[in-house]
């Protein structure tokens, strides 16, 4: 990988592993709502200028329903839930959970008819993943945090679902064009619940300094910087930084709000990303027959 293409992967990395830190300030001072609106308005401000020079206005007009249903799984539900789960989870345990993405992913696409099949290795990995999500989530289910479990279950299965939409139904859209659009259409979803829970007072510098650094940062900036990154080395090597992103949460977490490191966290982390690399793994392809052996082979007849 080029100089370039590692700096864009190590913002990658820092871009989308702190939006668990700042969305657990910012729903300390603001409704959720209100955080959501906040976020993808910006984002849209920042990203329709580059989205009217990449074009493909016109394939999105004719895929306007596949587009409702991506901007659904991969915003305005997710970013709701996630939001409102961190009002009582841990920005770790939240990024953690998240993590779980990949391992959704192959199961759903086996759901789905997904004829690909898996090796030992890829089951193995799913029940390793598995384990590493029970090992979180099941302590919590019995309390008051049950719900925001679930939550978080629920927007690990929207992320997991939006690219499947993307691949099959929006693939002629660019890139940016469909962000740019999903952010505006969340922003206008959360407009009126925004304004009826706006803030009374003024929130606090550090709540304020959370909701700017989602919309700038962890949005408008990280999805600039994500297209870049795919253009650079390319989607598949681009999406590794999605097993950094949940250290990156822990470690902001524990360091910058002082949450616990408990050895339960440190083993599920670590179980999550050893089953998300087996699970997703692709297997090795097989090499061609030599010569003799396909002439003398059933298909070569």
């Amino acid at each position: 990988m080029t100089r370039r293409g590692w700096v864009l992967f190590a913002a990658m990395c820092l871009l989308w592993g702190i939006p668990y830190l700042m969305i657990k300030v910012a729903v300390q001072g603001v409704s959720v709502p209100v955080l959501v609106f906040a976020r993808t308005a910006v984002g849209a401000v920042v990203l329709l200028p580059l989205a009217a020079r990449a074009g493909g206005w016109a394939a999105l007009r004719r895929r306007w329903r596949p587009v409702l249903f991506f901007a659904g799984l991969e915003i305005i539900g997710p970013w709701w839930l996630l939001s409102d789960a961190e009002r009582t989870l841990t920005s770790s345990m939240t990024g953690l959970l998240i993590a779980a993405v990949p391992i959704i992913a192959v199961v759903l696409s086996r759901l789905l008819g997904d004829t690909e099949r898996l090796g030992p290795a890829r089951w193995v990995g799913l029940g390793v993943g598995l384990a590493g999500v029970a090992l979180l989530a099941v302590p919590h289910l019995g309390g008051g945090t049950g719900w925001s479990v679930a939550e978080m279950l629920l927007v690990a299965v929207g992320y997991a679902s939006a690219p499947v939409v993307a691949a099959h139904k929006l693939a002629e859209v660019p890139t940016i064009t469909l962000t740019a659009a999903c952010l505006t259409l969340a922003a206008l979803v959360y407009t009126v619940p925004a304004t009826l829970t706006w803030p009374v007072e003024v929130p606090p510098v550090e709540v304020l300094a959370a909701l700017g650094g989602l919309a700038v940062l962890c949005t408008a900036v990280a999805f600039v910087v994500f297209f870049e990154l795919i253009r650079e080395v390319g989607t598949t090597r681009a999406m590794v930084f999605t097993y950094v992103n949940p250290a990156v949460a822990v470690a902001a977490g524990v360091a910058l709000l002082g949450e616990p490191l408990t050895a339960s966290i440190v083993i599920a982390f670590l179980l999550i990303l050893a089953g998300s690399v087996l699970a997703t793994a692709r297997p090795a392809p097989v090499p061609d027959q030599p010569r003799e052996e396909r002439a003398s082979s059933p298909a070569g007849e």
